[in-house]
């Protein structure tokens, strides 16, 4: 049984009330912050207009557009990334982004569990589950992420031991776990490329590092979960093996 000594301690956790909403799987953070400033939140029943204000954990009751806040059901699912879209949930510049997918699927709000870049394609994994995701993309987990990337030359035996050596570049260390031809033609080929870190851009930088363009790139694994036959453009939820594979609950 909880010791009086440790409920108080417990109780008296303070998160800004913003953080708490996006934590429930509402939203993101940053539209949390819109909820607070547009009036909509409220907590013990006294409208908030500050993201930060200190919610006291298992003490006070945060309400939005006067509903009770409760954690939404968790939700996981494997997105087909086309290429042309961005990976995030409100773009500056009007870019389609992601969501565009998951439009009229009456889905709770996801968010992006690590990303591809704008010309990139293929497997995104998203969710409300922001534990999950930290332990995804945390670095010392070191997934395996897995690419077919097309190169507009042919690389040969030492340029591919060359992408494991790796390089710096703008003072970070880019390296590949691995990587293999897997076909080639006249003027470009298609290369297997696995990353155990997630560094931005990496393969593009590591690859250009070393003279050679990207023409596609598609990510097709991560972990355990392979992108499969999914349509581009559609989503699957994982199962809950899958979900356990790649985060166990013990690493959350």
């Amino acid at each position: 049984m909880q010791s009086r000594s440790s409920q108080r301690s417990s109780a008296t956790v303070r998160h800004g009330v913003a953080r708490v909403i996006s934590k429930a799987g509402l939203c993101s953070r940053t539209q949390a912050a819109e909820w607070v400033r547009a009036g909509r939140v409220a907590v013990n029943g006294r409208p908030v207009a500050d993201p930060e204000h200190p919610v006291r954990q298992g003490l006070d009751r945060v309400t939005v557009d006067g509903a009770p806040l409760g954690a939404s059901a968790r939700v996981y699912l494997a997105l087909n990334k086309p290429r042309g879209l961005v990976t995030t949930a409100r773009d500056e510049r009007q870019r389609d982004t992601v969501y565009a997918c998951l439009a009229g699927s009456g889905l709770p709000w996801l968010a992006p569990v690590g990303r591809l870049d704008q010309a990139s394609e293929g497997l995104l994994l998203m969710s409300n589950d922001p534990a999950w995701a930290a332990a995804i993309t945390d670095p010392e987990q070191g997934l395996d992420k897995t690419y077919h990337v097309q190169v507009d030359a042919i690389p040969d035996a030492a340029l591919l031991q060359a992408l494991v050596a790796g390089v710096v570049d703008q003072g970070e260390p880019l390296a590949a776990k691995s990587v293999v031809v897997l076909r080639s033609g006249t003027r470009n080929a298609w290369l297997e490329i696995v990353l155990d870190e997630g560094r931005n851009r990496q393969i593009r930088r590591l690859l250009a590092a070393h003279g050679l363009g990207v023409l596609r790139l598609v990510r097709v694994a991560i972990g355990g979960i392979a992108l499969g036959e999914l349509p581009k453009g559609a989503w699957r939820e994982l199962t809950p093996a899958e979900v356990s594979g790649l985060a166990p609950p013990a690493t959350r």
